[in-house]
């Protein structure tokens, strides 16, 4: 009898991030009143289209869930991905009360954050998104996409 190692647990797939994320914020609207879940898609095709890893996109598909309480922290912690792509959906948390200095620091020092962030704010920073929304918010978010992204290095 040889003694095997006991195998890791299965991870998600893809598929099957993509499913829990649309079943996590069904019902959700981002501020344009469509449904959230078009921006959830778009920022993990972003992130595909630039080259990311599959974890990469399963923490794009993911990178809000915490933080709208779509799904919780502890959830998180237990669920079967990986331990990259958990770092990954933390480090794009926004914590209340958080300077904008240590949400970019976490994020630049987290492997793989980057990416999926910059996916997002490409998304969130389109002209098009933005058109639908009314002159103040629109300029108060178009000034803070571009901080985030200067922070981030990405001006």
């Amino acid at each position: 009898m040889t003694d095997t190692p006991p195998s890791a647990p299965a991870r998600l797939s893809l598929a099957e991030v993509e499913a829990l994320a649309r079943r996590a914020h069904a019902g959700q609207t981002d501020k344009a009143g469509r449904p959230y879940a078009e921006h959830l898609a778009a920022v993990a095709a972003g992130v595909r289209e630039r080259g990311g890893s599959d974890e990469q996109i399963a923490a794009a598909w993911l990178h809000d869930a915490v933080e709208d309480a779509a799904l919780s922290a502890e959830w998180l912690a237990g669920a079967a991905l990986s331990e990259a792509t958990k770092a990954m959906v933390l480090a794009v948390t926004k914590r209340a009360g958080e300077p904008l200095a240590e949400y970019t620091a976490r994020i630049l020092a987290t492997p793989g954050a980057l990416l999926v962030k910059e996916s997002d704010l490409a998304h969130n920073a389109d002209p098009a998104r933005l058109a639908v929304l009314d002159a103040p918010t629109r300029d108060r978010l178009t000034a803070k996409y571009a901080r985030v992204r200067g922070l981030l290095g990405l001006a």
